[in-house]
Order: structure tokens, then C-alpha cells, then sequence
């Protein structure tokens, strides 16, 4: 039997990605010459969050990438050429990225969308943001940006609930 536990509610999250958009917004003294780019499929509907939220702070539209990492997984050995990188593409030379991603583990995903927007563009600087950190990471990454640090033990599972596919916000902890 799986034994759920809420780590965070709907409120708790809003006002974690609240707290994101307004360190993101002070470590790039305002949001002109930025890009929000969210890793599919969570990444990006908390990237489009964090744009809105934007949006009402500084009333400029931020534009949000939708970046799909499977092709640069170093655990996929197949790859999908017809796959697109990414979408909503615009020019992210010399801008200062915000990488938006649901729950940061071992950081092979991060270092996956690292390669992938290489891809795309050169940008000015990079910066990692996560609802969730839940530690045991497997490579040098950290985020800049974190809702919740959340340790956990490798037998467990982090899942983010999004509105737009699980009809409700939230982060559960789950024993495998």
C-alpha cells in the first residue's frame, strides 16, 4: 500500500513559486533580457506560472521556451531525429536564462537540458530553478532558485501535481 504524504499544498506551492518569480526577479535586477525555459512536461507549465507571475510584477511578457530533453538523456539509447528540441524558440544569445524544472534529483535531467539548449543558442548566463530540491545529487549542479527542499531517501518518490494534467496543485512524497 502506498502511503502518500502532501509535502505541499496548493497554497504552499503558489506561494513558493511566488517566492521564486520575485528571487528571480532580484538576482536579474527586473526581467528585461530574460527567457524562462521549461523542461517538459512539468518545467514547463511552472515556467508558464512564473512568466504570469512576471507579467503582473513587471508588466512585460517574458518569453517560455518548451525544451524536451529526451534525446539528450544519457540513460536513452535511442535517439528520435524527428524530434523537435525544442518549442516557442526564440533568440537566447546573449540572454540570461531561467531553466525551470518540477524536482531536481541527481541532475542528470539539468545537465540533459544543458546540452539541449546548447542546441538553440549561446546565452548570456544560466540559472537553475526548481519547485522542489530533494538532494542525492549525482553531479555538480545546485539550484539557484528552489520552492521547497524536500530530503529524501532514495526509496521514495517526489511527484508534482500540476492543475493542467492532475487537476490539482500540490507535491506528494510516496514510499516505493
Amino acid at each position: 500500500m502506498n502511503n502518500e504524504k502532501v509535502v505541499l499544498d496548493n497554497m504552499s506551492m503558489q506561494r513558493a513559486l511566488t517566492r521564486i518569480t520575485y528571487e528571480i526577479i532580484e538576482k536579474n535586477k527586473g526581467v528585461n533580457n530574460l527567457v524562462l525555459i521549461g523542461i517538459k512536461t512539468r518545467g514547463v507549465y511552472l515556467a508558464k506560472r512564473i512568466a504570469n507571475r512576471l507579467k503582473k510584477l513587471e508588466n512585460t511578457d517574458v518569453p517560455v521556451i518548451e525544451l524536451d530533453i529526451t534525446n539528450y538523456r544519457d540513460d536513452k539509447k535511442e535517439k528520435n531525429n524527428s524530434q523537435k528540441v525544442a518549442t516557442n524558440v526564440v533568440d537566447i544569445n546573449e540572454k540570461n536564462i531561467v531553466l525551470v524544472d518540477d524536482v531536481l534529483f541527481t541532475g542528470r535531467t539539468v545537465r540533459a537540458a544543458l546540452g539541449a539548449i546548447n542546441e538553440i543558442g549561446r546565452p548570456k548566463r544560466i540559472n537553475l530553478a526548481v519547485l522542489v530540491d530533494r538532494g542525492h545529487h549525482e553531479l555538480p549542479i545546485r539550484a539557484d532558485f528552489v520552492g521547497k527542499n524536500i530530503p529524501s531517501s532514495k526509496d521514495e518518490t517526489i511527484k508534482v501535481l500540476v492543475s493542467e494534467i492532475d487537476d490539482r496543485d500540490g507535491v506528494e512524497i510516496t514510499k516505493k
